[in-house]
């Protein structure tokens, strides 16, 4: 009788039916869309759109939707910690973020709209580490964390400060994770111009499958970001999910039948739109020299595909390179530096962050820091002599600045001052052997004034230290090719551009094609 009574226990028990362990109402989701980043050229014209779509999209999928639009530092800050506080044991917490991001110190960090970063420092002080939040989330007791992150685009913060990687890092999460990037690690892509991201494109279409698994989901996601980019575009997975889980709740992956209430017209995440930017001047040369920013490899356009991209190998610290013997044929100066190139002083005044740091110069006319910085101002503004100049005088207080130099011989170089920049950089290097950003800076010039086996030793010595760096190897490929190495400059030139689309409209703005 026993036995019999365990039978049709279990026959019951088989028979109820299964119930999806997270209910629809166990799901938060925050998306924030930035765009409008006054250190930028222009505002983003992708995120907002983008955000909302995904926002409209989780709330049909059973989501607790917040969206933030262009939040500050304080708006994020709030968001998150809202997040933090519905999240409940064996929740499901999902974020969204669309902007700017950089990665620092082997983490990714999602940046406000106000973020003023100039040193390592501030990265910490003024992002949000992605590993900090999906720790957070897990703390709280989420069981399944999914993080989308749409922010592998180059930003001027990366562009101020030579010791960046581009684009972003792996993340170190908690189990129960799902993170997905836009792009490749350490690589960048361009917006596409339009109203909406590819990736968001392809993650929408992929979504709205019945039936599929969140990590089938996002792998279809990545395939169809692939194909459609040609390969320029390979978004990156990592999952530690220990349990299903479908975008769309219910049995066999079914809508329910009935969806959630329609939300509210205005977000709940209040958008904090910062007071506008002061109007760019009119067509600026391009951004100063990056941090640099490298990529990892992603897989080269056809007709040379890279080959798979080796362990980047332990920085020769102490192999100093010597500067190079003189080129074979004078340096030629042409063009002349131009005495009134890119807007003055007075046009750009009202910059917010250049009007900051003059108030500073003003107060203590030694304050090198903040004439160092100014000086990256400009320079990023396109005005290449008041940069020199607050070079000049970073220098002049302190001669042996290793960074003024390889800064000062970098807009020298653009200027089309090439003895002085080689100066510039000879000493930089004197100073601090092996020093990566001079090594490149070096190359650039070698390269411009036409002593192209100067330019590939530079840029071998470079990329000998730091493997993943985009100019050091655009560069090689340019000076292999003038040097009649065709076949191996095109592999590095498509290799450079795979990591960085922008990459020849960069060189093309130093007058070198």
């Amino acid at each position: 009788m026993k036995i019999r009574f365990f039978f049709l226990l279990s026959l019951l028990i088989s028979l109820v039916p299964t119930v999806p362990s997270l209910a629809a109402g166990d799901r938060f989701a925050l998306v924030i869309g930035n765009a409008k980043y006054p250190d930028a050229d222009a505002p983003l014209k992708e995120p907002i759109n983008d955000a909302r779509d995904v926002a409209d999209e989780l709330k049909r999928d059973g989501f607790s939707v917040e969206i933030g639009e262009n939040l500050t530092g304080d708006g994020m800050r709030r968001a998150f910690d809202k997040l933090y506080s519905k999240i409940k044991p064996g929740s499901v917490a999902l974020v969204f973020f669309s902007g700017f991001g950089i990665q620092s110190a082997r983490q990714s960090y999602l940046l406000p709209v106000d973020a003023q970063i100039w040193t390592e420092s501030d990265v910490r002080r003024d992002g949000f580490s992605l590993e900090t939040v999906l720790g957070e989330l897990n703390t709280r007791g989420a069981g399944v964390k999914i993080a989308l992150i749409d922010a592998s685009r180059r930003n001027p913060f990366e562009r101020r400060f030579r010791s960046f990687s581009a684009g972003l890092t792996p993340v170190i999460a908690p189990n129960g994770t799902l993170v997905m990037y836009s792009a490749a690690l350490a690589s960048v892509v361009s917006d596409a111009g339009g109203d909406h991201s590819l990736f968001v494109q392809e993650l929408l279409k992929e979504i709205r499958v019945p039936d599929l698994m969140a990590e089938e989901t996002l792998n279809r996601t990545k395939m169809g970001v692939t194909r459609a980019s040609r390969g320029e575009q390979v978004p990156w997975i990592s999952s530690s999910l220990a349990e299903d889980f479908s975008f769309i709740p219910g049995a066999g992956g079914s809508r329910p039948a009935t969806p959630p209430p329609a939300p509210p017209a205005a977000p709940a995440v209040v958008a904090n739109n910062p007071p506008p930017a002061p109007p760019a001047p009119p067509a600026p040369p391009p951004l100063p020299k990056p941090a640099d920013t490298a990529a990892a490899p992603a897989p080269a356009a056809p007709p040379a595909p890279a080959p798979a991209p080796a362990p980047p190998p332990k920085p020769q610290i102490e192999a100093a390179l010597p500067p190079p013997p003189p080129p074979a044929k004078p340096i030629d100066p042409a063009p002349a530096p131009s005495t009134d190139s890119g807007p003055s002083a007075a046009v750009l005044a009202d910059d917010p962050t250049i009007k900051s740091l003059t108030a500073k110069i003003a107060a203590n006319p030694d304050d090198v820091n903040a004439l160092y910085r100014r000086g990256q101002v400009y320079a990023s503004k396109g005005a290449y002599n008041l940069a020199i100049k607050d070079f000049d005088d970073t220098l002049r207080i302190n001669s042996k600045d290793v960074e003024a130099l390889n800064n000062r011989c970098w807009t020298r170089t653009v200027v089309g001052d090439l003895q002085g920049a080689l100066k510039d950089c000879n000493e930089a290097l004197r100073l601090r052997p092996n020093f990566v950003d001079a090594l490149d800076s070096r190359g650039l010039v070698n390269l411009k004034s036409g002593a192209v086996k100067n330019a590939i030793a530079d840029f071998d010595a470079a990329l000998k230290i730091n493997p993943r760096l985009t100019s050091s190897l655009y560069g090689r490929g340019l000076a292999k090719q003038r040097n009649g190495s065709a076949q191996e400059g095109a592999l590095d030139i498509a290799n450079a551009k795979a990591m960085d689309p922008n990459i020849v409209q960069e060189f093309a703005s130093y007058g070198v094609r």
